[in-house]
């Protein structure tokens, strides 16, 4: 059984597009640039193809051209022309909207084939920074909205780990470790969102520091063993739905008792839990960053 999204609500083309439902209704009506079906109850939906005919519609619109010239082209002409623009176009905006019809199709090739042309122009890293960071806001967005599913979130986001892998694995095997430097990197018991932290070790290994991933839903207890082997360790995590707020006070004082047993170890700490702590009570051998950007400045 074929289970993608293939029909949409005006309401999820506002989401997709960011063009009001309103002017998306005005456009119908003056100039038939959609032709959406409706149902037994006369309620609009829209095809896939009527979305990305209106995403197409919205890049040429947000790059200068006017609707009543956009509506003058045929089908085959406006995807045309968007190719053209995109050529000359600086801005992230038709990679992001790429990405996001490759995801509602779940078409890996249009995910590999939107990243291949970026990476021709632009270094991995800015591409997360510029494309993917961007696009996994929009995208939390459309799954707080109802607009897209879990199952598309998580196929997304598998397709962005795999290049994040991909990528550090290929500076793991070119560069040498500079420094005595060890930092240790994972996220809190039942937190999985590891893409910050994934490119966060990205970062560190090209810096030519010495990265020990653990990865996801790692005790406390779990990091007590890696005092043995290192004197100057920096652990890093990234707390983004864990340790819940009534809990995270009393999860960095264990973690103080626990593993800052030496001057020499520090706790760098970053996500939006920690938006629930008075931050200038920390003791100071932890320290918090509000970014992945800040963070990375100080390695």
């Amino acid at each position: 059984m074929n289970n993608i999204k293939s029909t949409f609500s005006i309401k999820d083309l506002e989401n997709l597009t960011g063009i009001k439902a309103h002017t998306i209704r005005i456009w119908e009506k003056r100039y038939n640039l959609l032709q959406p079906e409706r149902t037994d109850t006369n309620i609009r939906y829209y095809s896939l193809v009527n979305l990305q005919k209106l995403l197409n519609i919205s890049y040429l619109n947000n790059n200068g051209y006017k609707i009543s010239k956009i509506a003058s082209l045929n089908v085959k002409e406006i995807p045309e022309l968007v190719k053209e623009v995109a050529k000359n176009d600086h801005t992230n905006s038709y990679s992001i909207d790429t990405f996001k019809l490759s995801m509602l199709n779940f078409d890996q090739k249009l995910f590999y084939d939107t990243y291949e042309s970026l990476i021709k122009e632009k270094s991995f890293i800015d591409i997360f920074y510029q494309d993917f960071i961007p696009l996994l806001s929009e995208i939390g967005m459309l799954w707080q909205t109802d607009t897209i599913t879990p199952a598309h979130e998580h196929f997304l986001t598998s397709l962005i780990r795999q290049k994040i892998l991909v990528n550090t694995e290929k500076i793991q095997s070119q560069n040498q470790e500079k420094t005595d430097k060890v930092f240790v990197l994972y996220l809190p018991d039942n937190e999985v969102h590891e893409l910050g932290l994934m490119i966060i070790n990205y970062q560190i290994v090209a810096s030519g520091h010495k990265s020990i991933f653990l990865g996801q839903s790692v005790p406390i207890e779990g990091l007590k063993d890696l005092l043995n082997y290192y004197d100057d360790i920096t652990f890093l995590s990234y707390f983004t739905v864990k340790p819940e707020k009534e809990y995270i006070s009393d999860y960095l004082k264990e973690f103080s008792e626990k593993i800052l047993v030496k001057k020499s170890i520090k706790f760098w700490v970053l996500g939006r839990m920690l938006n629930e702590l008075d931050l200038n009570t920390l003791p100071k051998q932890i320290i918090p960053f509000d970014s992945i950007e800040h963070l990375v400045k100080n390695l």
